[in-house]
């Protein structure tokens, strides 16, 4: 079907679709690898594993792409035990990546004659200047393209639209990827089979079925039933009950819908008698909106309303699917943890927030809960969704704070640093540390009240002593520093508590990344903040509320500290390396919350071709950072090829990975890829239709 107003292919690659971000094709089962520096015993047995977007019908290169597009894919590596010839324990690590086999993964692969994805991309659906018969054309050929998956012949009906591209993660014996458009896929540890969709009693392909797996699951019934299956990419699973809380975001009201499924495999001490939670309304969501994360504390559950739309009834008021209102607040719902209908909205600046980093509960005199504090990546502006998409950003009204007026200035990308667009001078004059700053001195380069496509490590403190809803009243709004910051990990004992530190990514780069051209970002750097304390300096010295930022150093001064005791650490790759989203791995003997170890892909740029594409024999490694002194690199595995730069990436403990469900069957491509003779007379006729049909769409 051809497309209204198609753009013609562009003249250079779609920077998402070039270099590293290009999809690879190659499955490996596990390989081993070689490696140098020490493996350590902390990762016997375990395994690490990072999701992404990985399309397989790829042939339209100059068709519109986005970052969060693509089939997933798993990139992982696993450290098995083995003996040597002397019969001495070692560690040897084993490199697998494989294709999350989707409803949309599998019919992809019997249509052939498709020279885009089945899915529309989110950069078509998210383009300002996409029209309304646009956006009508591509959902209607993925309509079609559904149906006739359910045609006599066909192998693979498409039930569940989700490409589990987004993350992945473990509960209750079982791995689980996931992304908003769907219930969460199953997958096996360490080959990363695809087993089948959860429904939030089970998955398909599991041994035994519960006698009320049928009832008691996400969705419900009802024409929008099923979006009720849409299950947040970031879950959050509490170490101390074993609970597993989530949300469902959907495009009807009430918009929202909240979970909590209980660890019935190995119940927990403080949950002796597991109690479920599906599909709960939340009231006071009054239009749909982009979620993508959320916070939970041990007591309590916030959800992010924000100013970021995502509704396809915006067409009809003249509006784009995504919209960003900076003159509307940013809304926070807390509520007791199994009780959504008593939630308490807080209201505040416009902000766009994808990831939060850590949920805790402050306690008064008589240990009531006085406050919830929130550590998230706070972006001033929503260019992130558009320059991932090679789109040009809207043009952003003046913005409107709730606190104090905000100077308005050019946009750049959301990982940029907070500079001019000038280069950076390395040697300049550094500021001293921040503890012997008066309190508001300012970096040279670093402004702290600019409001302008930030994206920093944020700390909001909502107040919960008074009942009164008049009385709801944020105490502490403010940056913990001023250095781009993304992507944030904590160690997995210390989350939903009061975790001193939180990891992340940054990047070094001295210029904008110019959202109009969507440069592909890169990280080139790992940062480890100690939260705790640049918390305790804001409140000793509140800086500006809303825009005010505790620690004002660019990167480049903070990395120049000679400071041992300095509460933020740069860890900056090589020149020419790039780094993923970094996972946290606690050292078993050590005592402080940072003894452990921050695993990482990296890739050396050095391998790409004059034209910017990876040379074919490409290969990236998994780097193991020592995370408290963020200097030393313990090892490097060499992998069998490159993985691409993706989104978010997991541990796997070796009692998790020994401890998974049993699986009666996996999901496989041969029930796609078998020969033509094995259908029906009927069926060839139908699939002589189908493919007649599908050549047309394209």
């Amino acid at each position: 079907m051809p497309l209204a107003g198609q753009k013609r292919k562009r003249e250079q690659k779609h920077p998402y679709l070039d270099g590293n971000f290009a999809p690879i094709q190659q499955t490996l089962p596990l390989t081993p690898c070689s490696h140098v520096g020490i493996i350590p015993d902390e990762l016997a047995g375990g395994q690490y594993v990072r999701n992404g977007g990985n399309p397989v019908t790829n042939e339209d290169l100059g068709r519109d792409a986005h970052w969060f597009d693509g089939d997933g894919m798993l990139c992982g590596v696993s450290f098995k035990r083995v003996k040597d010839s002397q019969g001495n324990n070692k560690i040897l690590p084993e490199f697998v990546n494989q294709y999350i086999l989707t409803d949309l993964y599998l019919s992809s692969l019997s249509l052939p004659s498709l020279r885009r994805p089945i899915a529309p991309s989110i950069a078509t659906l998210v383009n300002p200047l996409s029209s309304l018969i646009t956006i009508i054309c591509v959902v209607l050929r993925t309509v079609f393209l559904v149906a006739l998956s359910f045609l006599a012949g066909s192998k693979q009906a498409i039930k569940k639209i989700s490409v589990a591209n987004t993350s992945v993660y473990y509960h209750d014996g079982r791995a689980l990827a996931g992304c908003e458009s769907g219930p969460p896929m199953r997958v096996t540890l360490p080959g990363l089979e695809t087993v089948g969709w959860y429904d939030g009693r089970k998955a398909d392909g599991e041994t035994h079925e519960p006698e009320d797996a049928k009832t008691d699951v996400f969705g419900g019934d009802g024409l929008v039933g099923f979006m009720k299956e849409w299950t947040t990419a970031h879950p959050k699973i509490d170490q101390g009950t074993g609970e597993m809380i989530l949300f469902h975001s959907t495009f009807a009201p009430p918009y929202v819908h909240y979970s909590i499924i209980p660890a019935s495999k190995t119940p927990s001490l403080k949950s002796t008698l597991p109690c479920r939670l599906l599909n709960a309304p939340l009231p006071g969501v009054k239009s749909a909106k982009m979620m993508h994360d959320f916070g939970v504390s041990p007591t309590h559950t916030i959800i992010m309303d924000l100013p970021l739309s995502l509704d396809p009834l915006n067409l009809a008021k003249g509006k784009p699917v995504v919209e960003y209102n900076t003159n509307k607040p940013s809304r926070f719902g807390i509520f007791p943890r199994r009780n959504p209908s008593a939630v308490r909205w807080f209201e505040t600046s416009a902000c766009c927030i994808f990831h939060t980093a850590n949920t805790w509960d402050s306690l008064n005199s008589t240990g009531q809960v006085s406050n919830v504090n929130l550590l998230s990546c706070r972006l001033t502006s929503a260019s992130l969704v558009f320059s991932a998409g090679n789109l040009e950003q809207p043009e952003i009204p003046q913005l409107k704070s709730l606190e104090e007026p905000i100077r308005s200035e050019k946009p750049i990308s959301f990982f940029d640093s907070y500079d001019s667009d000038s280069e950076i001078d390395e040697e300049s004059s550094l500021l001293p540390p921040p503890k012997q700053l008066p309190r508001h001195s300012l970096a040279p380069y670093c402004d702290p009240t600019d409001e302008i496509d930030q994206c920093r490590l944020y700390y909001h403190s909502f107040c919960l002593s008074s009942s009164a809803a008049s009385a709801n009243t944020i105490t502490h709004q403010f940056a913990l520093a001023g250095l781009p910051f993304e992507f944030p990990s904590v160690r997995r004992s210390r989350e939903m508590s009061a975790a001193r530190y939180i990891y992340g990514c940054s990047t070094t780069t001295s210029t904008s990344f110019g959202t109009a051209l969507g440069r592909a970002i890169k990280i080139d750097a790992l940062v480890k903040i100690d939260a705790l304390t640049l918390i305790a300096r804001g409140k000793a010295s509140p800086p500006r509320s809303v825009t005010g930022c505790v620690d004002t150093r660019t990167i480049h001064q903070i990395m120049a500290s000679q400071d041992p005791d300095d509460p933020i650490k740069v860890f900056r790759m090589p020149k020419g390396w790039y780094a993923q989203e970094p996972r946290f791995v606690a050292r078993n003997w050590g005592e402080r919350e940072d003894d452990g170890f921050l695993l990482t892909y990296a890739f050396d740029e050095g391998q790409l071709l004059p034209s910017g594409e990876c040379r074919s024999n490409a290969q990236s490694e998994l780097w193991v950072v020592d995370a408290r002194d963020m200097t030393t690199v313990v090892c490097r595995v060499r992998l069998p090829q490159r993985v691409p730069y993706g989104l978010h990436g997991n541990w796997f403990s070796e009692k998790e990975v020994l401890g998974q469900r049993e699986v009666m069957r996996v999901r496989s491509t041969e029930q796609v890829l078998g020969k033509e003779e094995n259908r029906s007379a009927l069926g060839r006729v139908a699939m002589g239709l189908r493919r007649c049909v599908e050549t047309w769409l394209g």
